[in-house]
């Protein structure tokens, strides 16, 4: 038990002895820690934008895909028009063969409020259904009128 007392006393002595020498290990040291650092941060930055290039691709392909789908040629039900009536509610027109259903739509139920004895006539031309600040804004971007559907 004496000895294990009599190497307590000494046991500071020795670690400030070995302190210098890891002083003068840690300063050679720095340079290739600060690489290490940078290559680290490197493989971040990298591994980040690799992670951010997979979503906008994954993006990408979702919205060719959903374009690629049936376009409204193998479809029965077209949707003709759509108008909110509040944050929740909305009043739909929907043709389904030949007729045209007046739908509400609430949260959780779906109504038929009217079948149109006569199909209402849906303007053709996609000018007469843009808003006029819609119709502005995409000649002001270049964009042609089929690109929008």
């Amino acid at each position: 038990m004496k000895k294990v007392l009599g190497f307590l006393p000494a046991l500071p002595l020795s670690v400030l002895a070995a302190e210098p020498v890891a002083t003068a290990a840690t300063v050679a040291a720095a340079p290739v820690v600060s690489s290490g650092v940078a290559g680290q941060l490197t493989q971040l930055v990298l591994g980040l934008l690799l992670v951010l290039g997979l979503i906008f691709l994954l993006a990408w392909l979702l919205r060719r895909v959903q374009q690629a789908g049936p376009a409204g040629k193998g479809q029965v039900i077209e949707l003709i028009g759509s108008r909110a009536l509040g944050p929740r509610d909305r009043l739909m027109l929907v043709q389904v063969g030949n007729e045209q259903i007046l739908l509400g739509l609430s949260p959780g139920t779906i109504t038929a409020l009217h079948v149109m004895k006569e199909p209402i006539e849906v303007p053709t031309s996609a000018e007469k259904a843009t808003p006029e600040f819609a119709q502005h804004l995409m000649r002001m971007l270049g964009k042609d009128q089929k690109d929008t559907k």
